[in-house]
């Protein structure tokens, strides 16, 4: 295996975790000794307050960390926080050379892990997979980047493009495993938000439902005022400006958000351009006519020369329905 294929077992590792670590990111480490062929020792970030991927790792290595090569999909951390600096214990452990997906843009970090490890005598690389990581770790990338969080927005609608009949009596009209992959949506992302008018039609949880009663719960928002007795209390509610919003969420830790509508937030999202991801599962249902509920709300793009375009990540067959990634 060369230094790219490390770097996705990496990846994958941190995967495994993402949705547990928030405001930590989520890291993987692969551990491979100089001296005994095909076996690796690997690590993932814990929840906060727990050891960071690389200190894992190297517990696992033990004796057989000394002179190995350590692949982490971000830079080391330098500095003192819940947990000593994982520079530290990768210097300690006597690793002779480092590989790391990508720098950590979070000023505490930025470059200063790679420096400590190279003061030490550690070779460092820095890049290999690094495009795979950067979309791995986009949400945390940008919160450090930027202060505010990763904002997916989630549509579900039938092919013509409504959410629900004009009664409001289609409440599901997507099928069973699109809505468990929605669940697994929310359980990723560290806060979901709604207008108060979704509170008020639909009166929703926003809980994630996986069948597992240590499940993190996201941080419930409601922007605006949720009616009293509304099943999403207590709930964080914000007022004004969208950009303050997400600030305001930044500052809570949130590097994921999830924005699960209805069409005027969708719209409001939409048009001024806050919207990192897209994700729309799309059923094989049409209403006909140009009546329900639509995606979005208000006025839409008047010339084709106007319309959004987004990227195309991914097309997925969840039962009968479609689950569409867009990136912006």
């Amino acid at each position: 295996m060369d230094d790219v294929d490390h770097m996705r077992r990496a990846i994958a590792l941190a995967e495994a975790v993402r949705g547990s670590t928030a405001p930590n990111p989520w890291v993987g480490c692969v551990v491979v000794p100089a001296n005994t062929a095909g076996s690796t020792f690997e690590g993932a970030t814990a929840p906060p307050g727990g050891p960071h991927a690389e200190v894992t790792a190297l517990a696992r290595a033990g004796e057989h960390a000394r002179g190995a090569t350590l692949f982490s999909t971000l830079e080391p951390c330098v500095h003192h926080g819940r947990t000593p600096p994982c520079t530290d214990a990768i210097i300690a452990a006597g690793v002779a050379r480092v590989v790391i997906g990508v720098e950590d843009p979070d000023p505490k970090v930025s470059g200063r892990g790679s420096a400590a490890l190279r003061d030490a005598g550690i070779d460092v690389t820095v890049g290999p997979g690094a495009d795979d990581v950067r979309e791995h770790l986009a949400p945390y990338l940008k919160h450090r980047s930027t202060g505010r969080p990763w904002v997916v927005l989630k549509l579900a609608a039938s092919l013509d493009a409504r959410t629900a009949a004009p009664d409001g009596s289609s409440r599901w009209i997507t099928g069973e495993e699109a809505r468990h992959d929605a669940h697994r949506l929310r359980a990723r992302s560290d806060a979901v938000l709604v207008g108060a008018g979704t509170v008020r039609a639909d009166d929703p949880e926003l809980t994630v439902r996986l069948g597992d009663a240590d499940q993190r719960q996201p941080l419930r928002v409601v922007l605006g005022k949720a009616p009293t007795g509304a099943k999403v209390h207590p709930a964080l509610e914000l007022t004004g400006d969208l950009g303050a919003v997400l600030a305001e969420l930044g500052s809570r830790g949130v590097i994921q958000l999830l924005v699960e509508g209805g069409a005027q937030v969708a719209h409001d999202f939409h048009t001024a351009g806050l919207v990192d991801r897209y994700v729309l599962y799309l059923a094989p249902v049409l209403f006909g006519g140009d009546d329900g509920r639509p995606l979005f709300a208000g006025p839409g793009a008047g010339t084709i020369a106007e319309v959004w375009r987004g990227k195309l990540v991914s097309v997925e067959r969840l039962g009968e329905d479609l689950r569409v990634e867009v990136a912006a």
